[in-house]
This record gives C-alpha cells, structure tokens and sequence, in this order.
C-alpha cells in the first residue's frame, strides 16, 4: 500500500498540491489523527529517557557535524543539504511505523520527543557557527520550530491520557483499532509525496548535477542511519526503535530548515529524503508480513 501511495502522490501531485492550497492542516491532521489512535497505547509511566537515546542523539548532531565538514571541501551545496538529512529531528509518525513493526513505542516517543527539542534549541547556534549567514534570531527560531513540532508531539498524547481517564470506552475503542493509523499514514504518504514531487519540480533543471548529488548523498545517508540505529538499537534490545529513530526524519521541518538557514537548493537532500525513507518503510512493513504469514502457514 505504502509504494502505491507513494506512486499516487507523485502522479497527483497537481491535484494535491491544489488541494493542499485549499486546506494547509489536512496533512497535519491525519498525522494528528493516527498519533492520538498509536498514542492510546502508551502510558505515561513508561516515558523515560535511555542511555541508546543519548547515542542516537550523538549521531544526529555530531555526525551531521561531521558529515558537513568532510563534504564542504568538495561541494558545500551538498555538504549543507547532507548536514540537515542527518541532523533533522525524527518523525512525528515514526511512531506509527515502530508499533507496526513490532518496536517499542514508548522508547521511540521518548526520543522523538528529545530530538526535536534538541533541533530546537541547536539549529539556529551549529547554522551560526558554520558560517551560514541568516537573518533569523535565536528565539524566533526556537519559537518556529517548537510550533511547527510540539502540537503534533504533545497534544495527541495528553488527549490518549485524558480519554483513558475520562472516556474510557472511547479510548479502549481506539487502542483496538490500531490498523485504522495505518491506512491513516498511507493517505497522510499521498499527499507528502504530491508536495515532494511539485516541490522537487518547481526547482526546475538548471543546477541538475547538484540536485542528483543532493539525491544521491540523501540516499546513502538514510540507508546509514537506519542501519546504525538498529546496530545501537539491538545493543539495547531496542533495534526497531532505534533504526526508526534514527533513520526516520522529520522531512517537512527538514526542508524548512534548508531554506531557512541555508542556499534554498540544499531542501532537494531532505525532500529526496522523504522518497527514501519511505521505501525503507515499505520494504521493511512488506518483510515483516512475508514473515508472518510463513509462520503461519508452518504452524498450520
């Protein structure tokens, strides 16, 4: 479902982007949607802080730190477009896709919470301090980013909490009915990629070379960050969150950043990366059930 969704979007994107126009939350919401029926799951007690997360956090800043530096001698284009695939926080529907896997969900909550407050609180200091020139103050940005993060963080899991408080029903009715947040994604994935596909294109072909390079760096770098955040992960029995954590980003904030703080062409690195990540989304979602169908049909 998640490639054809991914296909769709591409294919629609003038539709989409048309519609999108018309109503801007609708992405928002059916992310909105799909965390408050995953967050129905978690409880509050089991939120804590972990000793993998510190790890991961050190890949997302010092490794996007140092990814920057070793490609800004080749082509500082692509070292800054690089610097952001890696350095951008984790999705806010990382979630969605860690429960479906099998992963724990509190642990990714936990983290996707620390990385975005991290990229808050760090962006607007590691842009300065490489030399990018911006007009933004720190408090706006801190400001921008908390706005843009913390209702989708927060909100859906305060409303979890107070519908088992006070609606239990309700809140039993959308911990059974964690599919639903599936096929939530998968419409949410459409009109992602239709954005994607209409953003990539409005840069037009002009500096085409940096533009597949900017593709091409987005691409390994994903592929290396779901791989060592399940390496990191399975250290701490937490392999599906951590590749999760890691590997999936926070795109639209991604593309955000690079037109903030750097040369507007760099956004192609996180918008090549929403493709990527999704792919391994994909893949990993299709494994997951070829396996669970063949134990099925051997226990049977």
């Amino acid at each position: 479902m998640l490639p054809v969704a991914m296909i769709l979007g591409a294919l629609l994107y003038r539709p989409i982007t048309r519609l999108n126009d018309m109503f801007p939350p609708i992405t928002q919401l059916l992310i909105f949607a799909m965390l408050l029926i995953t967050y129905c799951r978690l409880s509050l007690r089991h939120l804590h802080i972990e000793r993998l997360h510190g790890w991961l956090l050190a890949i997302q800043v010092v490794g996007g730190l140092g990814i920057y530096f070793l490609l800004c001698g080749i082509d500082p284009l692509v070292a800054e477009g690089t610097l952001i695939c890696v350095f951008a926080p984790t999705a806010t529907a990382a979630a969605v896709i860690t429960q479906m896997l099998g992963g724990s969900l509190a642990s990714l909550a936990t983290y996707s919470l620390v990385s975005n407050m991290a990229v808050a609180v760090l962006s607007p200091i590691i842009f300065s301090f490489i030399g990018v020139h911006t007009d933004i103050d720190f408090l706006t940005s801190f400001l921008i980013i908390c706005r843009q993060v913390l209702p989708l963080l927060i909100l859906p899991f305060v409303i979890a909490v107070l519908m088992g408080k006070f609606l239990p029903k309700a809140h039993e009715a959308l911990s059974r009915s964690q599919s639903l947040s599936f096929y939530l994604w998968a419409v949410s994935l459409t009109f992602v990629m239709g954005r994607t596909a209409s953003f990539i294109i409005a840069q037009g072909g002009d500096n085409l070379r940096e533009e597949l390079l900017l593709a091409l760096f987005s691409l390994i770098v994903c592929g290396l960050q779901f791989i060592l955040g399940k390496v990191i992960g399975q250290r701490y029995a937490n392999r599906i969150a951590g590749g999760q954590a890691l590997g999936q980003k926070n795109t639209v904030l991604a593309i955000w950043m690079a037109l903030t703080y750097v040369h507007p062409l760099a956004s192609i690195g996180p918008a090549s990366y929403v493709v990527w990540q999704n792919i391994v989304n994909s893949t990993q979602l299709w494994i997951k059930n070829k396996r669970e169908k063949a134990a099925h049909t051997s226990a049977e």
